[in-house]
C-alpha cells in the first residue's frame, strides 16, 4: 500500500496532538481494575481535547456550530443516539439504537462504532486505548449542557 506525503506528515501531525506525558502516570492511578468507571476517575479534559482534534476531521463541537461528515457533537453526552443534531442526516441503525450516550456506552463506541450499531455509516475503526477514550468521554461531558 502506497501512502502519501501529506497523509504520513496528518498523521505524524495527528499523534503528535494526542502526546500524553502523563499517561503511564494515570493508568497506574486508576488501578488494577481498568473499567471504564476506574478510567473515569483519573481521565483527563485537556487531554481530551487534545484527542478530539482527530475527531474534528469530522465533526465540530461548538453550541450551534455546523455539521461535517459527521455531526456537531456539542451536548451529546446523555443524548439519545441520532438525535443530537436536527440537520444531521443519521442511519436509521442509529436513529434506532434506543439508550442514551453515557460513559458505559460512549466508551464502547468509541471502541468500535460498527459494533455498538452495526449498521452505522461512520468510517472510524475506533479508539485502542481505554484512557484516551475515557480522556474523549469526559471532554464530551464537558461539552454539554
Amino acid at each position: 500500500m502506497r501512502i502519501s506525503v501529506y497523509a504520513c506528515l496528518w498523521l505524524l501531525l495527528a499523534l503528535g496532538a494526542c502526546s500524553d506525558d502523563r499517561h503511564d502516570e494515570r493508568l497506574l492511578a486508576a488501578g488494577p481494575d481498568r473499567s471504564v468507571e476506574a478510567l473515569m476517575k483519573v481521565a483527563d479534559v485537556d487531554a481530551g481535547a487534545r484527542k478530539f482534534r482527530t475527531c474534528a476531521a469530522c465533526h465540530t463541537i461548538t453550541p450551534g456550530a455546523s455539521d461535517r461528515g459527521g455531526p456537531n457533537l456539542y451536548g451529546v453526552f446523555g443524548q439519545t443516539p441520532g438525535q443530537n443534531s436536527r440537520r444531521y442526516g443519521y442511519t436509521a441503525a442509529l436513529r434506532g439504537a434506543g439508550g442514551i450516550w453515557d460513559v458505559r456506552r460512549l466508551d464502547a463506541w468509541l471502541a468500535d462504532p460498527r459494533k455498538v450499531v452495526p449498521g452505522t455509516t461512520m468510517q472510524f475503526a475506533g479508539v485502542p486505548d481505554p484512557l484516551d477514550r475515557a480522556d474523549l468521554i469526559v471532554y464530551l461531558r464537558s461539552q454539554s449542557d
